[in-house]
């Protein structure tokens, strides 16, 4: 699995066990203080390391609440319940969970926010949570054609444009019953929207790739 954290930069040797602790000291401000009142200093604090250590590897606090936050998506597994439909609701279900989580509805609703203006702090959420939990959607669906629950896919470059779609129709639907709407994302809601989201797949292999 990739770490959460950027690359160091030249000097020392990064410390694994500094790293880990500056991400989990995060977590606990964002719960304790909420993105808006989190500093670097009290970070620091927090994590026992001193805030020159913080400043060497994350460029800001944006950066630093991202590396946070990404950690706790890299906790979703693919269960094996048997059938593909109680796999994505098993996946759904935890995502739901973990955004259910003060230090992720508060860390990730503020660094979309913060995004909006900041083109390479959107990048560093593609690349540090969209594209690292797209591995969920690969394995789903090459389960699912083992099983024979889906055709496999002739086109490469189809295939992708379905990997991502499914993700952002997730992603989507997720964010906004929870932090949107503020609406539980229970089992009862994950069921019935895993039966549309499959409905939708079914026809959309009815047609030929455009």
């Amino acid at each position: 699995m990739q770490s959460s954290s950027p690359a160091g930069r030249a000097g020392r040797p990064r410390s694994a066990a500094a790293d880990a602790a500056i991400l989990a000291a995060t977590r606990a401000a964002l719960i304790d203080l909420g993105w808006s009142r989190l500093t670097l200093g009290d970070v620091a604090t927090r994590a026992g390391v001193a805030k020159t250590t913080l400043y060497r590897r994350w460029a800001g606090k944006n950066e630093l609440v991202v590396d946070a936050v990404a950690e706790l998506f890299d906790e979703l597994r693919l269960p094996d319940r048997g059938s593909l439909a109680a796999d994505i609701e098993g996946v759904v279900l935890q995502f739901a969970g973990i955004l259910a989580r003060p230090e992720a509805r508060s860390g990730l609703m503020a660094v979309i926010a913060e995004s909006t203006r900041d083109d390479a702090l959107r990048e560093r959420i593609r690349a540090s949570i969209v594209d690292r939990q797209k591995r969920l959607i690969l394995a789903g669906r090459a389960r699912a054609q083992a099983r024979g629950e889906l055709p496999p896919e002739s086109d490469a470059g189809e295939a992708a444009r379905t990997v991502d779609l499914i993700f952002d129709m997730v992603a989507g639907a997720v964010v906004h019953r929870t932090l949107v709407s503020a609406e539980p994302a229970d089992e009862e809601w994950v069921h019935d929207f895993t039966r549309v989201l499959l409905s939708g797949l079914a026809v959309a292999g009815a047609y030929p790739p455009g």
